[in-house]
């Protein structure tokens, strides 16, 4: 870890999902920066792992919560008892989430409760629940929620998934402009693949939520689409990456190098679907404002309506 990243020292971070796959590697990289952690689980076998992993190395153990970020009462109860134990809470990164998949048009109100709930909800559940707690708390500051390489790229396969990523990408580009003039970061992750369990989540389906209007999956081709998972970066990577843009103050962390061919065809078609035309001198000026009151906002102005016409 740099010394540039040790700015972080001493940092209280609460994490969610943070006993497997990206939530862990974002731990075990705080860890190594020096910050003091609670970090929410499900499974009491993972928690367990988890421990472990800080009692080898005799790092402080984490304060463990157990947590389903579609609770919003729970997680209320969690950040009074992040706040309890530590006294102050500086970084919140919001990465729990499931990937279940299947075609849109065939998707139920289910379907959509279910993985909405989670991916965005979950996000949303974060930030009311915590952003008090940040605000009130001093020093270096940072939210950062995880989201995918599909807030960019959606699929057939992937309809809910890709909005409720979508959402999340359009929530933090926005929430970075309010967090600004509190002195608080904020940032937007979107991993691709990485080498964690994520393809089993259609196994992990609430029943409350059972009734999907996607065709039952096998086991077996589900493990065999959790073969391409085996190709992904490692989470300590990802992990490592998020604190290195949290410490440079950077908006968006993209974490995997190989989505440049699909960034400049996006780019390419945005392009060419702009009218070839001259747009009229009033609305002109909106758009010029619109875009001196988002440079102020990152400085850390606040923007109000006002500032908009």
């Amino acid at each position: 870890m740099s010394n540039q990243d040790r700015v972080w020292e001493g940092r209280v971070a609460f994490v969610t999902g943070a006993v497997t796959g990206i939530g862990l590697g974002v731990a075990q990289a705080f860890s190594d920066a020096g910050m003091r952690l609670a970090l929410s689980y499900r499974n009491e076998e993972d928690r367990a792992h988890t421990e472990s992993w800080f009692a080898e190395r005799g790092r402080e153990i984490p304060l463990f919560v157990k947590l389903d970020v579609t609770d919003r009462a729970r997680f209320a109860e969690v950040a009074e008892q992040v706040m309890d134990h530590f006294g102050e809470v500086h970084v919140l990164v919001n990465n729990a989430g499931v990937s279940v998949f299947g075609p849109t048009d065939e998707a139920s109100y289910d379907d959509f409760d279910w993985i909405m709930g989670v991916n965005f909800g979950g996000v949303v559940n974060g930030l009311v629940s915590f952003l008090p707690k940040i605000k009130a708390s001093a020093g270096r500051r940072h939210v950062v929620n995880v989201a995918s390489m599909a807030a960019f790229l959606p699929g057939p396969q992937a309809g809910i998934y890709t909005a409720s990523k979508f959402a999340v990408r359009g929530l933090t580009e926005s929430l970075r402009y309010n967090l600004a003039p509190h002195g608080i970061g904020c940032s937007l992750c979107c991993p691709a693949l990485t080498r964690t369990n994520a393809w089993t989540s259609a196994l992990k389906r609430p029943d409350s939520f059972g009734q999907s209007g996607f065709s039952p999956v096998e086991k077996s081709e589900l493990e065999q689409f959790g073969t391409a998972f085996e190709e992904g970066m490692e989470p300590y990577e990802v992990g490592s990456k998020i604190l290195r843009g949290m410490t440079e103050q950077r908006g968006l962390i993209l974490t995997h190098p190989e989505h440049g061919p699909d960034f400049e065809e996006i780019h390419q078609t945005v392009m060419a679907a702009l009218p070839d035309e001259e747009a009229p001198a009033g609305r002109l000026k909106i758009e010029q404002l619109r875009r001196e009151a988002m440079r102020k906002a990152e400085e850390g102005i606040s923007v109000r309506l006002q500032d908009l016409t």
